[in-house]
């Protein structure tokens, strides 16, 4: 059996795009939503993964560092894949346990705009 077990946050950030011509190439922000998603199966306690510790991981290594920031600070071209990217790179390690693993990230830069980021296929860090 395997289940997947998703929590949402929401953050608001500005960036620009430094390499996109059009509008968003000017400062701007956002209020971003962001679903992240582990897969597993349950432990002997019934659950994938605590959800109340998920909060806690995302909040202190993603949230903390992206709420109320300006995002070129911390991503070259803070486009919504990219940032996808970049918040899979400081959860997917510390997420990998015995009987789960991050999935999945998505990334709403808007209500109806969102990006979905999965790893990686070959492991490697793009």
């Amino acid at each position: 059996m395997e289940i997947f077990v998703s929590k949402e946050f929401k953050f608001d950030a500005a960036h620009n795009l430094i390499k996109y011509h059009g509008k968003c190439e000017k400062l701007h922000g956002h209020t971003y939503k962001l679903r992240v998603t582990l897969n597993g199966k349950p432990n002997e306690e019934g659950m994938v993964y605590d959800f109340v510790e998920l909060k806690r991981i995302v909040n202190e290594r993603v949230i903390s560092k992206l709420d109320h920031s300006y995002i070129n600070d911390l991503i070259e071209q803070p486009t919504a894949e990219n940032i996808a990217v970049w918040i899979w790179e400081q959860l997917s390690e510390i997420l990998k346990g015995k009987n789960h693993a991050l999935y999945e990230v998505r990334v709403w830069e808007t209500e109806t705009a969102f990006v979905t980021y999965r790893g990686s296929d070959d492991g490697k860090k793009e």
